[in-house]
């Protein structure tokens, strides 16, 4: 009589002890640490540390820079900076809120299965005790004394321990799961305060933001006629893109040392990639195209791979009339490097494709101006944001929201500047880019 019995624990305490090693308090297996993904890690935060601190390096000089030329929109420049940062703290602000909201919900999704779990529990214990209730608490040698069938009896005194042994059992899940519960409780009561403590970061920046864009707009209203007469200036425009070119190859040549640092360790290298675009530059004194009809951009661009396999199929950055084509003439002399797509303000911009951000900051001409690496020597260059919403150093994907369109820089227009350069040499970018 004494196996089945001895079987009967030893499964009831592997099943009542497999839930509490199998799972963390997060219902989540607990991961291994990989000591080489850690290195790993390791060395991509130290390249990153450099790489930061080299453009901040240059961020700096070219801040320096700025401050000896003397500028109608530069009177713009720390509004455009601080509406961009309220922008960027309010949309990490957002996220954090939705994380936090849906971290509440799984809280009370699974509140709710414990409840159900804990109502289970308590229903078996309901019936276990009746049961014994039924049957009483006999005494062996009574029932011994009273001449019943000791068969029958050693059946009746092994169910009742059984019986006792699931009592015990049940017992000890019930309080685990009113520990379980109560853990919930408390964990959901923090995410609670988190959340109410984000609404009131998100309320206060909305003001700071509210009464920055009314700062700017009056300083706009009383410098206006100068911006304008400023941007008209013969040359002006010249001067803006020689700092935009300056820009650019000092950044080629820090991001090309990195890659030759990078190639240097034992890493396959990718096959070369030939430049088509080059040739097609557009030259100083280069006669002026006629200015075309402007065309209508609907789409937005998605996650994708490799950047030059993408050419002829890229989508813009926003969505919005597409005007100053590549190559034609542009007011204030020059020609246009690049593209202006005219938008609403605080439309999204979109990275066109996966990359890095390598420069995020004001700049003279370009308003708040973001840069994006797509390796092989390509980068993608977005200007005159309202808001820039990625830092220097963040990887992104193709399709995802990196700024906020506005007019920066003293821009008449609200929409943005758009550019794809080719070690460092501006390319067409609508023959990358498709409208259909």
């Amino acid at each position: 009589m004494q196996k089945p019995l001895t079987a009967a624990i030893l499964a009831a305490a592997f099943l009542w002890a497999w839930p509490i090693s199998a799972k963390t308090p997060d219902n989540k297996p607990k991961p291994a640490v990989n000591a080489a993904s850690t290195s790993e890690i390791a060395e991509k935060q130290s390249d990153l540390g450099e790489l930061r601190s080299r453009i901040e390096g240059l961020r700096k000089d070219l801040n320096a820079n700025e401050e000896n030329k003397a500028d109608a929109a530069d009177r713009l420049r720390e509004s455009d900076r601080q509406i961009s940062r309220l922008q960027r703290e309010l949309h990490e602000l957002t996220d954090q809120r939705t994380q936090l909201q849906n971290k509440l919900k799984t809280l009370e999704r699974q509140s709710q299965e414990l409840e159900g779990t804990l109502n289970l529990q308590q229903s078996q214990l309901e019936k276990l005790l009746y049961k014994q209730y039924l049957r009483g608490t006999p005494d062996s040698l009574q029932l011994l004394l009273n001449g019943d069938d000791p068969n029958q009896m050693a059946r009746d005194l092994h169910y009742l321990s059984a019986i006792a042994l699931t009592r015990a059992e049940l017992m000890g899940e019930i309080n685990a799961t009113l520990d379980r519960k109560k853990s919930l409780a408390a964990d959901a009561q923090g995410r609670a305060d988190e959340l109410l403590e984000v609404e009131a970061q998100q309320q206060q920046r909305h003001a700071e933001l509210e009464k920055q864009r009314k700062e700017r707009k009056a300083i706009y209203a009383q410098i206006s006629d100068k911006v304008n007469a400023q941007r008209k200036e013969i040359g002006n425009l010249q001067q803006n893109e020689k700092r935009m070119t300056q820009l650019i190859d000092r950044l080629s040549k820090i991001l090309a040392a990195q890659a030759a640092a990078a190639a240097a360790k034992p890493k396959p290298k990718p096959p070369p990639v030939e430049d088509k675009e080059t040739p097609n530059k557009p030259v100083a004194g280069e006669p002026a195209r006629p200015k075309p009809v402007e065309a209508n951009n609907a789409y937005e661009p998605v996650a994708g791979g490799n950047f030059v396999r993408q050419k002829g199929s890229l989508r813009l950055p926003v969505r919005g009339a597409v005007s100053g084509r590549f190559g034609s003439a542009r007011e204030g002399g020059g020609t246009w490097k690049g593209l202006f797509i005219r938008a609403g303000a605080g439309s999204e911009v979109k990275a066109v494709a996966n990359g890095r951000v390598v420069f995020a900051d004001w700049m003279r001409g370009f308003g708040n101006l973001l840069i994006v690496d797509h390796g092989d020597a390509y980068l993608s260059i977005y200007g005159n944001n309202d808001s820039l919403l990625k830092q220097v150093g963040q990887s992104i994907k193709g399709g995802e929201t990196v700024a906020t369109v506005g007019n920066s820089g003293g821009n008449p227009d609200s929409g943005l500047y758009f550019e794809i350069r080719h070690q460092g040499q501006p390319v067409d970018p609508m023959k990358w880019a498709s409208l259909k």
